[in-house]
């Protein structure tokens, strides 16, 4: 699938009109979902055919729509909130995409070792509930066999960066797009 391709499908995504602000929802754009998952999958190779599961999918499940798009073999969705999976489900429906969702709180996941191969996520920031992000990426960084990717605002890029080395990684990518919240 063509990059503009994907942002547009991404584009036609139902979004949430009321975002809670206890849950730190922030709607992850086409824009930038499109681009972090094609350049996930066609140059690094950790979405097409992979096992991947989408994070706190916030109010519309965009970074797991983005994935199924490009040809992700397996994808769970995961969230505390149901009316933001409800939003999700219907999204993945309009697409015809095949998303097992899953209610849950990542801070007491229950899976354990190396579940799937790739993790995406756009974590809650911590301005509400300092370390938020921390446990999502801790998460993440203990079932992902493959890959993690996260968006975080640039202010704590080094702060990502010694909490990535705590967890044994030592390759992390800077940042190629940004974005402002």
């Amino acid at each position: 699938m063509k990059l503009k391709q994907l942002e547009g499908l991404l584009g036609n995504l139902q979004q949430f009109s009321n975002p809670k602000v206890e849950l730190e929802q922030y709607p992850t754009g086409p824009h930038i979902a499109s681009r972090m998952l094609y350049m996930g999958g066609n140059s690094y190779g950790d979405v097409t055919e992979k096992v991947v599961a989408d994070f706190g999918c916030g109010g519309c499940g965009t970074l797991g729509a983005a994935a199924a798009l490009m040809g992700a073999d397996h994808i769970e969705l995961l969230y505390v909130y149901s009316e933001s999976l409800e939003m999700a489900t219907a999204n993945a429906e309009d697409l015809e995409l095949d998303i097992d969702f899953v209610q849950c709180d990542i801070r007491n996941l229950g899976w354990r070792g190396s579940s799937v191969d790739t993790v995406i996520m756009n974590p809650p920031f911590g301005t509400r509930r300092k370390g938020a992000d921390m446990e999502f990426l801790s998460t993440a960084l203990k079932i992902a066999s493959g890959a993690v990717y996260s968006l975080h605002t640039r202010d704590v890029s080094s702060h990502i960066k010694r909490a990535a080395l705590r967890f044994n990684i030592h390759n992390i990518l800077d940042p190629v797009f940004t974005a402002s919240v």
